[in-house]
């Protein structure tokens, strides 16, 4: 048997994951501070050096203080990340229905239609030759 009770191994598991979550939430606070518009060099400055010095008051009242901004700031970029997705599907689709662009997507689109035998043999050396030329 073990020396080590079952009510202390929950015991270490929960103060393991309050820890992890502790530091967590710390690099959350402090990726906040520094990617914040709103304030300049000096307070952002102030804000680490609480955080840092009285880590358990500076992340508990940096939390009362700006929470709201920073769901705010978090929901904001979150759109401005979607949208730069949208738009970038939007423009790989456009790029893709706008016909092939290069010797292997042309090549690929020939022997799709050989396949489909919408060219005979003939046509589709002739064409594969005319391309690779």
């Amino acid at each position: 048997m073990s020396d080590y009770p079952l009510l202390n191994v929950f015991w270490t598991t929960f103060v393991f994951f309050l820890w992890i979550l502790w530091f967590f939430l710390l690099f959350r606070i402090i990726t906040d501070i520094f990617r914040s518009d709103d304030m300049n060099g000096w307070a952002k400055a102030a804000w680490i050096v609480f955080v840092i010095i009285l880590p358990f008051l500076g992340v508990l009242v940096y939390v009362i203080a700006r929470g709201k901004s920073m769901t705010q700031r978090d929901v904001e970029r979150s759109r401005q990340s979607e949208a730069a997705f949208r738009a970038y599907v939007r423009d790989a689709a456009q790029t893709e229905t706008s016909g092939p662009s290069g010797p292997a997507d042309q090549l690929a689109q020939l022997a799709t239609l050989h396949a489909q035998g919408v060219l005979n043999d003939e046509e589709f050396q002739r064409a594969k030759d005319k391309l690779l030329v």
